[in-house]
């Protein structure tokens, strides 16, 4: 069974079905408490979707009100006559791509084909219930918690981790042999889907910000997670340790304790390009197990250079006071 929990949206929507029932009963409104479900239909995860999801039904009810007018005065107030509309209505709906309006528009549908009489003065009250529950809709969905500090640990989290990698990277191209179960890899997996899910809707709640710095964020290390991913079988399946092997366990160690939210790339693919400069001063293999060994560990450096050049010309999150400021 899952834990009891009310969340915001839910709080949310609470608030905003009292607030346009008792604002279209105060407007003395007949079907008053149809502004709730509109305002119900309205509120969504956020605020790009809920500003879409209102105009899909503003378009839908509004050709509902045309169409009703045109097909209960000339054929008449029947169920035959109200499903024959509902036939040539979703048609519409789809060609102009405003099906989720559907409901919405079968509300005001209802109303109208209720009342058995199409005037001015039910055209008014319909309006007006669209304006109470669109309107107490849009207001309330506008607003949103701010999710900058779980965001935050999402970071921190695939931080850790994949300094927790390097290391044991490190230590494997020392000893050639580690008890490491790769936990960290699949937590870091696990942070980096969730951060950048969680990143996507935060970009959703921003309508005119044109660059959101956490989501490239999750996404440079969503690519870089598939390098690490890349890379770890070149180090484990290494016939045998050479000494080009503890060179690049010290840059190893050096990048391991240096993983962190701002942009360093061009610093550390300096010094891998170092690494590279002494890798080929070392001398040649000897036997064919040396040099299998040393075109992998090659290879490494090749993919640690790509990993590195990822992140290159990203501006970086800047963390002041255990928060990320953008800079």
């Amino acid at each position: 069974m899952r834990k009891f929990k009310i969340g915001f949206r839910t709080v949310k929507t609470a608030v905003g079905v009292a607030l346009a029932i008792w604002l279209a009963a105060f407007l003395n409104l007949e079907y008053y408490t149809s502004a709730g479900i509109l305002t119900i239909l309205s509120i969504q995860t956020t605020k790009r979707k809920s500003i879409h999801a209102i105009y899909t039904r503003i378009v839908a009810s509004f050709l509902v009100l045309a169409m009703s007018y045109v097909f209960f005065t000339f054929l008449g107030y029947h169920a035959l006559v109200l499903g024959l509309l509902v036939l040539f209505l979703l048609p519409i709906l789809v060609m102009l791509k405003v099906t989720p309006g559907f409901v919405s528009s079968s509300v005001i549908l209802l109303h109208i084909f209720n009342e058995q009489h199409f005037t001015l003065a039910l055209l008014e009250n319909e309006l007006l219930i669209m304006l109470v529950g669109f309107g107490v809709g849009f207001l309330v969905n506008m607003q949103m918690p701010d999710i900058e500090r779980e965001l935050n640990t999402y970071r921190i989290e695939i931080e850790k981790n994949y300094s927790a990698i390097f290391s044991e990277i490190a230590k494997y191209l020392r000893e050639g042999d580690t008890n490491w179960n790769g936990r960290e890899l699949l937590l870091a997996t696990e942070a980096v889907n969730k951060g950048k899910s969680l990143a996507y809707q935060d970009v959703e709640n921003h309508i005119t910000r044109k660059e959101n710095l956490f989501y490239r964020y999750f996404d440079i290390r969503e690519q870089q997670l598939e390098i690490i991913e890349r890379i770890l079988p070149k180090i484990t399946n290494l016939p045998t340790i050479v000494t080009q092997a503890h060179v690049i366990a010290e840059f190893m160690d050096d990048l391991s304790n240096n993983v962190h939210s701002g942009n360093t790339a061009v610093k550390y693919r300096g010094k891998l390009s170092q690494v590279k400069k002494e890798f080929q001063e070392l001398p040649l293999p000897q036997t064919h197990e040396e040099f299998v060994a040393m075109a992998s560990l090659y290879q490494f450096l090749e993919e640690m250079d790509q990993y590195l050049s990822i992140k290159q010309n990203f501006k970086g999150l800047k963390i002041k006071k255990g928060k990320p400021v953008f800079n």
